[in-house]
């Protein structure tokens, strides 16, 4: 039992060594164009994906997250932020998500596979090493009203995407920046309400 012991730990060692010399060798290629292994995509996707389950738990949904009412500001924060690299109804992907890797997702067919709390999580708080950003410097009821946006953004028609961007615009924005995280009164304009 204890050769066993001894033999399993100096193997441990071996892999562990042997990983780091790896690493420091700057073999692995890091560039945007050259796809993961399939283990090391295996391992990122299940680390992202086990990652948000755990993350989003307890994270409740506000009553009536479906209210159309939120749906304007949900499309701005959309519009300003998200479309230029998951693409819209009509809009496609920008040039900078075509340099991407992971490649952003097409929010109208990966969205479903996600809970309310965790969509909510994942705009929130961004995920590493995909080039999705942290909103946590928006309110609670943008990013909310985001979640709402992207329930309704399957089978969106192009024209209803441009009603809702011009609906969004003509009602004064929601939109914002500021640090503080609040939105600003109704009404008000904000720095950030230019759609990209």
């Amino acid at each position: 039992m204890r050769t066993l012991l001894a033999s399993l730990a100096l193997m441990f060692v071996f892999l562990a060594v042997a990983g780091f010399a790896f690493l420091y060798s700057g073999l692995y290629d890091v560039a945007a164009t050259a796809p993961h292994w399939r283990i090391t995509e295996w391992i990122l996707e299940t680390a992202r994906v086990r990652s948000i389950k755990v993350h989003a738990t307890g994270i409740v949904a506000p009553p009536r997250l479906d209210d159309p009412a939120r749906i304007p500001m949900g499309t701005e924060h959309f519009a300003a932020h998200c479309a230029v690299c998951h693409g819209a109804p009509g809009v496609p992907k920008g040039d900078i998500a075509q340099g991407l890797y992971p490649q952003p997702p097409d929010l109208a067919v990966t969205a479903g596979a996600y809970s309310d709390g965790e969509l909510f999580w994942i705009l929130k708080h961004g995920i590493k090493m995909t080039g999705m950003p942290a909103w946590a410097d928006h309110s609670d009821e943008e990013l909310w009203a985001t979640v709402t946006f992207l329930r309704k953004l399957p089978g969106m028609t192009q024209e209803e995407y441009a009603r809702l961007v011009m609906q969004s615009m003509q009602g004064g924005g929601h939109h914002h920046d500021s640090d503080d995280g609040q939105a600003p009164p109704a009404g008000a304009s904000s720095p950030g309400a230019h759609l990209h």
